[in-house]
C-alpha cells in the first residue's frame, strides 16, 4: 500500500496560511489523478488543491480550517484504484434500400442512491415553476426522494406559490446566521482600514459629458464587435485616458515608500472587477502602450478569469493606479478607497440623462460623475483636480487620447 500525501501549496512568498474554503471530495472518495479535491482561500487569491495520484483519499482538516502552508491535508490511498467507467456500445445498422441509420443503444442499469430531500427530474422543474423548496416537501421516493407526486400533493393542499410571497421576504424570524470570514475579507477589512488610517486621503469630483463617447460606439460598435469579436465598453475609454491624464501629473502614479517618492514611468493599470469572491484587482500591465482595442481585450480576459476563479496572484500584484466602476451597480456617487501603496483611484459612476447648459442653451446630455481620491501626502490639490479635469478633456474630445491630451490642431500648430 502506497500513500501519498497532499501538502497546501504556497499561493505566493508572503503568505503563510491559507484557508479551507470548500472540500469537493469527502473522505472515503476515490478518485481520480488531477481531480479537484478542495478550493483553498488566501488573503490574495483562490486556490485548487488537485490529486497528485488515483486512489482512496483521507482528509485531514475541516472546511473553515486554517492551515499552514506546507501543513499535510489530504492522504491518498494509491491501492484503491477508481472503478471503470462502463463503456456503452452503439450499433449501427443501415438498410441500403431506405438509406436510414438505426442506432441501437444498450440499457445499463443502475443503482443509485440519493440524498433525502433530493427532487427527481420532473419534481424539481414544478419546484422551480413555483417557487418551492426541498425543505417544504416530505419525500415518498426510494431513500426519501422527492417525486413529481410528492409537489403535486403538497400544492394542492395550499403551499403558497413563490408570487404569493414575494411582496414580504421576511418570515417573522429571530435565526441568526454566523459565518466565519475568509481569509480575502480578512486581508481586505485590514487594508482599507490600513488606508483610512495611515493616508491623508482625499477626494474630488467633476462630470463627464458621454455624448462623444456614446456616438463613437453608436457609429463603430459593428465594425468594432465583427474586428475585434468584442463590445466596446466604457473602461477602455477611461482607461485611455487615464493613461494620457498620467504622463502629464506623474505624482498621481507615484507611490511613497518610506522617505522616498517613487514616481512611476509606466502604467500598470488595477481594474476592479466583481467576483464570485468578492472584489478583485487584476492589473494590466503597460496600458499606456496599448491601443483601445488592446485594452478592450485585456479587460476582458481580465474579467473571464475573475468570473471564473482563475486569477493568478501574478495577475493581481503591481498596479500604479486603480479604476472602479460603481456605476455598473446603479452608483451615483461615491468616494472610492485608494489600493495601497498606490497613491490615487478612479471611480465611475453611473450615466444619467441631465438638462446642462450648453451654448447659452439647455440640452438633454449624458452625464457621468467621476472621483478621484488621492493621497494628499503626495499630491496636491492642483495636480489632483488638474488630472481630473484633463480625464474629462479627453472623454469629452477623444481625439486629444491620440495627441497627448492636445487637440490636433495644436499638435499641428506645435503649441
Amino acid at each position: 500500500m502506497a500513500i501519498v500525501e497532499l501538502k497546501v501549496p504556497s499561493p505566493g512568498e508572503s503568505i503563510t496560511e491559507v484557508t479551507i474554503a470548500r472540500w469537493v471530495r469527502k473522505s472515503g472518495d476515490v478518485v481520480e489523478k488531477d481531480e479537484v479535491l478542495a478550493e483553498i482561500d488566501s488573503d490574495k487569491a483562490t486556490l485548487t488543491l488537485n490529486a497528485e495520484e488515483s486512489g482512496k483519499i483521507e482528509v485531514l482538516a475541516a472546511e473553515g480550517d486554517t492551515v499552514k502552508v506546507g501543513a499535510v491535508v489530504v492522504k491518498i490511498d494509491t491501492s484503491f484504484k477508481p472503478e471503470a467507467k462502463p463503456k456503452t456500445e452503439t450499433k449501427v445498422e443501415v438498410k441500403k434500400e431506405e438509406k436510414k441509420v438505426a442506432v441501437a443503444t444498450p440499457v445499463v442499469e443502475k443503482s443509485e442512491s440519493y440524498a433525502k430531500g433530493t427532487p427527481s427530474v420532473s419534481a424539481a422543474k414544478i419546484m422551480n415553476e413555483n417557487g418551492v423548496k426541498s425543505a417544504q416537501i416530505n419525500g415518498t421516493g426510494k431513500d426519501g426522494r422527492i417525486t413529481k407526486q410528492d409537489v403535486l400533493a403538497a400544492l394542492s393542499n395550499g403551499l403558497p406559490n413563490v408570487q404569493e410571497v414575494l411582496s414580504n421576504s421576511w418570515k417573522g424570524g429571530r435565526e441568526k446566521d454566523k459565518v466565519k470570514m475568509t481569509a480575502l475579507r480578512k486581508t481586505v477589512a485590514k487594508r482599507l482600514v490600513a488606508v483610512k488610517n495611515e493616508t491623508a486621503m482625499l477626494t474630488t469630483f467633476n462630470e463627464v459629458d458621454m455624448s462623444a463617447i456614446y456616438a463613437i460606439r453608436a457609429k463603430y460598435k459593428d465594425k468594432f464587435k465583427e474586428v475585434y469579436g468584442s463590445n466596446i465598453g466604457f473602461m477602455s475609454f477611461f482607461t485611455k485616458a487615464v493613461t494620457e491624464a498620467l504622463y502629464h501629473y506623474p505624482a498621481v502614479n507615484g507611490m511613497i515608500d518610506g522617505d522616498e517618492i517613487i514616481y512611476n514611468k509606466y502604467c500598470d493599470i488595477g481594474i476592479a472587477v466583481s467576483a464570485p469572491k468578492g472584489l478583485m484587482v487584476p492589473v494590466l500591465r503597460n496600458a499606456e502602450l496599448m491601443s483601445l482595442a488592446q485594452i478592450e481585450l485585456g479587460i476582458k480576459e481580465l474579467a473571464i478569469k475573475a468570473r471564473d476563479g482563475k486569477l493568478t496572484i501574478a495577475d493581481m500584484e503591481g498596479g500604479t493606479f486603480t479604476i472602479t466602476n460603481g456605476g455598473v451597480f446603479g452608483s451615483m456617487m461615491s468616494t472610492p478607497i485608494i489600493n495601497p501603496p498606490q497613491s490615487a483611484i478612479l471611480g465611475m459612476h453611473n450615466v444619467v440623462d441631465r438638462p446642462m447648459a450648453v451654448n447659452g442653451e439647455v440640452k438633454i446630455r449624458p452625464m457621468m460623475y467621476i472621483a478621484l481620491s488621492y493621497d494628499h501626502r503626495i499630491i496636491d490639490g492642483k495636480e489632483s483636480v488638474g488630472f481630473l479635469v484633463k480625464v474629462k478633456e479627453m472623454l469629452e474630445n477623444p481625439s486629444k487620447m491620440l495627441f497627448g491630451g492636445k487637440n490636433p490642431e495644436e499638435v499641428l500648430l506645435g503649441l
